[in-house]
């Protein structure tokens, strides 16, 4: 018995792209659109929340509540509509299988969205470039500015800053009554060596016992007070200057964490921003082929 082979048909490419270049980018500016319209929007709400009055301002808290919930639902929003523009307006596939018009569909919306994200990317960095340029320009001239002074004043400026507490240890009198008793400026000279010294503890993260023994003579010397009320005094100025340093941290660790959260909280957007849109474009697929397909039949 003779064997007959058969062939299958060689598979046709179609001779166009499978993708709808104009529908994306169509979806993608009415995003882009709907985002920069509802951030306007939303900086004319926020600012009603915002007044010199304190009793009648919201606080912080409400403010960046209200700004995060804002800004997801701007998200959601043009990317839903960026989506189901780019699956309505795209052209219809003959002969495509259901499964690949779904998948070609949810990838419209997709690419919809990260067109319009990178346009609103693309636009914010142009405006953040435009602001830094401004701020170049005037930085450039106040540097300018600053340059001529700090020519004229180099003699004065040598002894500020850890070099100056350096020179204030060489040359610290073994009695403080000397630097304090030559009136006014003997007093602007201990408080510009008290404030080399603080500078300095800050730095270090605390003042020694040789300097906080020495601020308390300065102190004494100048005030008039005891020995033991100047340390008292010297002593209560170190704690609340390391409460305020604490305070400080404090609220540098919350900025970091709030940062931190924006990030997360703006990337988990941005995903669900990207499923609403291929959702999106899928939906407005199907409906403009079954549209299509009530208007042949009828």
């Amino acid at each position: 018995m003779a064997t007959v082979s058969v062939q299958n048909p060689p598979a046709i490419e179609a001779p166009r792209s499978a993708i709808a270049w104009g529908a994306i980018f169509a979806g993608a500016f009415a995003a882009a659109a709907t985002t920069a319209i509802l951030m306007l929007l939303g900086s004319g709400l926020g600012l009603t929340l915002i007044s010199p009055w304190s009793s009648e301002s919201a606080g912080l808290t409400t403010i960046a509540v209200s700004t995060a919930i804002w800004v997801v639902i701007v998200q959601w929003l043009s990317s839903g509509i960026g989506g189901y523009l780019s699956g309505r307006l795209r052209t219809k596939w003959v002969g495509v299988h259901t499964d690949e018009v779904f998948f070609r569909d949810t990838a419209h919306g997709f690419m919809a969205w990260a067109v319009a994200t990178l346009l609103v990317i693309g636009m914010v960095a142009f405006h953040s470039t435009v602001l830094v340029g401004a701020g170049a320009h005037v930085a450039a001239n106040v540097a300018g500015a600053a340059t001529n002074a700090a020519g004229q004043n180099a003699q004065g400026n040598n002894n500020d800053g850890a070099t100056g507490y350096l020179v204030d240890t060489l040359f610290r009198p073994a009695d403080p009554a000397r630097l304090t008793t030559a009136g006014p400026e003997g007093g602007e000279a201990a408080a510009a060596q008290a404030t080399r010294i603080l500078g300095m503890g800050a730095l270090q993260g605390e003042v020694s016992q040789e300097d906080r023994a020495y601020l308390s003579s300065l102190v004494a010397a100048r005030t008039g007070l005891s020995p033991q009320d100047a340390q008292a005094r010297v002593e209560a100025v170190l704690a609340r200057a390391n409460e305020l340093k604490a305070k400080a941290q404090q609220a540098a660790d919350e900025a970091r964490k709030a940062s931190a959260t924006a990030a997360i909280l703006g990337a988990l957007s941005m995903l669900i921003g990207a499923f609403i849109a291929s959702v999106a474009g899928a939906i407005g697929g199907s409906q403009r082929d079954e549209e299509e397909a009530i208007v042949v039949t009828a």
